[in-house]
């Protein structure tokens, strides 16, 4: 036997010595947690264990093909590529405990493009490539990690945040309520042989939004609904008379009536359906829709848009804001994401900030000029939590200086009771006086031109602060065109400007995500902010500063952060799997920011972006970590550009 034959088969036999401890250690991670007893065993029994003295390669690009799959057991191994910049060595990710690579290479049947060093005395489990294309085939779990690596354990973290808001909801959501209780009216089906044409007339007569075909047993097996409908129309993939199992969708998803609305929500999130099926002793007994669920909560959206579009009083809008909390529960328990979440935080917001303004225009009087009330920073990108602050302004209209001045004096009175209405509602006051009733943010378009102009010709450390807000704005009130042109301009003024372009990406480096060496979150050291890191500052911001200078740079008139990334990709200025990685990343550090808000506003607390990490489970300190990562990628890959 040679010498390495009989090193594989120590670590074979230290293995097998202590599968139970081993398939204990392994079920502290995603996605082995995930997998059945019997997958899990066998990827135990394929294993064996080498250890990695600190400095040496575990596997590098000449090694040829991947032969196995790592996990460690004990230590760290780093990941190190070429710098893009071609000097040097860059540590592309820092892998720790219960974690495994070079998944991507394995799976592609591949060399890795990575070298991986031990970074201290490490201890990894190697599965043989057989035993790894077995599992793929047999495990869900584990194939979906494989192929979708972050992605698949998100999805984790998203059921549990399900889980977690649904219990914050208390009485107020019945998450118990069976589903024999919701189904209300019967179902509405078919047989086979029904025609398109007599599906959507039976829709139309009992007004539901799907139809269900069921067999000569009246099992549900197929189901075709509105948004099917669209689809047809939208492709002309079907006749009218063609017939409907041709263009139903096949195997609804089935539960019983005493399966909860939970299971419900559970399901449609996992299989991104609005419908499905309640089967008793395999016959069709009722259908549940996306809707049914709604119809659990006390505050529904539309209604709640329309009540604070309706208000009377600022107080009645105040009193709303407790609804607008409790609507975010109701929508995390639902499965909606941060993205989804800050959209409709910033709807309702500007429904709020509108309402306001006419109520004060109804208290004072109209002053007689057409205005526009413009928002900036997070409110202009579209990315409100429920923590938040004014940043806003006025644009109007003016022929010269004279007349601005005259504008100016009507508006202000006005802007001030606006600003004052709006923090009685929970837009507390900006510190920094960024809002309407200051003179300086009260202007005509062609100050505000000359006012982003000076900005950009006198790139200060004062002028870059201002331009991570300014120039992320919008209308939310009044006549839009002005504002269009505003930032068409803007545009126009950063493209020929490379210098501002330099010193934006520079001062978008500034912030670096709180990593450090062996994984580590970097946290205050001191003070009150002891052991605390800010998930807004030095988790989104890099973010939001990384994919403002480059749309603005690249002629991109859109401001929020995760569409600036699209269009990014779109344009070939970033490649479309970093723009994916970024996003989810951004998601990520969101939505934790979100749930943190959520549990100070629950337990009476001030809000606030400063969070120990170590309140976070192990797999939420996984993935952040690793979102943490993307955003020191996107900060280099700035430096790179723009040879900082």
């Amino acid at each position: 036997m040679s010498k390495t034959d009989a090193f594989a088969e120590t670590g074979k036999t230290a293995v097998m010595q202590n599968i139970q401890g081993t398939m204990q250690f392994l079920l502290q991670y995603p996605p082995f947690d995930q997998m059945e007893s019997g997958h899990l065993a066998y990827l135990v029994e394929h294993c064996r264990l080498r250890f990695y003295a600190a400095g040496n390669s575990v596997v590098k690009p000449a090694d040829g093909r991947v032969e196995h799959l790592h996990i460690i057991k004990q230590g760290h191994v780093l990941g190190q590529r070429p710098s893009l910049s071609g000097n040097g060595i860059d540590t592309t990710m820092e892998i720790a405990p219960g974690e495994c690579f070079p998944v991507a290479a394995l799976v592609g049947e591949r060399p890795t493009r990575t070298d991986y060093i031990a970074a201290e005395d490490t201890f990894c489990l190697l599965l043989e490539r057989q035993a790894f294309a077995k599992l793929l085939t047999s495990s869900d779990p584990f194939r979906d990690f494989a192929l979708r690596g972050v992605s698949s354990l998100l999805d984790l973290v998203n059921q549990q945040v399900q889980l977690k808001a649904a219990e914050a909801l208390g009485a107020q959501y019945s998450l118990d309520t069976r589903l024999g209780e919701l189904a209300a009216r019967r179902p509405v089906a078919c047989t086979a042989g029904t025609s398109l044409r007599e599906a959507v007339r039976m829709m139309n007569e009992h007004q539901v939004g799907s139809l269900v075909m069921i067999d000569a047993a009246e099992y549900p097996i197929g189901i075709f609904t509105l948004r099917d409908l669209r689809q047809v129309i939208a492709d002309g993939s079907g006749g009218l008379e063609q017939p409907l199992e041709e263009l139903m969708t096949p195997d609804p998803a089935c539960l019983p009536p005493s399966a909860t609305a939970f299971d419900a929500a559970l399901t449609m999130t996992q299989r991104h359906i609005a419908h499905l099926c309640m089967v008793e002793n395999d016959r069709l007994v009722g259908v549940i829709s996306e809707r049914d669920l709604f119809s659990l909560q006390r505050v529904d959206l539309v209604h709640l848009a329309r009540t604070i579009s309706g208000a009377t009083r600022v107080e009645s809008l105040a009193a709303l804001r407790s609804d607008i909390a409790h609507l975010i529960d109701s929508m995390l328990a639902h499965g909606a994401s941060p993205a989804q979440l800050t959209h409709i935080i910033t709807q309702l917001n500007d429904h709020t900030v509108c309402r306001v303004i006419e109520l004060m225009l109804e208290k004072h009087g109209a002053p007689g000029v057409p205005f526009t009330w413009l928002v900036f920073g997070s409110e202009g990108r579209r990315e409100q939590t429920l923590h938040t602050d004014q940043d806003n302004g006025i644009l109007f209209e003016a022929d010269g200086p004279a007349a601005a001045d005259a504008i100016r004096g009507r508006l202000l009175p006005l802007a001030r009771e606006i600003n004052q209405a709006l923090d009685q509602c929970g837009f507390t006051l900006c510190k920094g006086n960024i809002m309407a009733g200051n003179p300086e943010l009260c202007l005509s378009r062609q100050e505000w031109t000359r006012r982003f102009a000076g900005i950009i010709q006198s790139p200060n450390a004062e002028n870059l602060l201002r331009s991570t807000i300014f120039f992320d704005l919008r209308a939310v009130w009044g006549p839009t065109q002005g504002c269009r042109e505003l930032a068409d301009g803007l545009l126009e003024t950063i493209a020929d400007s490379p210098l501002f372009q330099r010193l934006m990406a520079s001062n978008a480096m500034q912030h670096r995500p709180p990593i450090g060496r062996f994984r580590d979150f970097v946290v205050a050291s001191r003070g009150a902010e002891k052991d605390t890191l800010d998930l807004k500052v030095e988790g989104l911001t890099p973010f939001v500063d990384g994919a403002r200078i480059l749309a603005l740079a690249n002629g991109i008139r859109e401001s929020n952060t995760l569409e600036r990334f699209r269009q990014l990709a779109a344009k070939g200025v970033i490649e479309a799997k970093d723009a994916a990685s970024y996003e989810e990343a951004y998601h990520f550090i969101q939505l934790i920011r979100m749930q943190h808000h959520q549990r100070q506003q629950r337990e009476g607390r001030t809000f606030g972006n400063r969070l120990d990490p170590d309140t976070l489970n192990s797999l939420d300190q996984r993935i952040l970590r690793e979102s943490f990562r993307q955003a020191q990628r996107l900060q280099s890959r700035l430096g790179m550009r723009y040879q900082l």
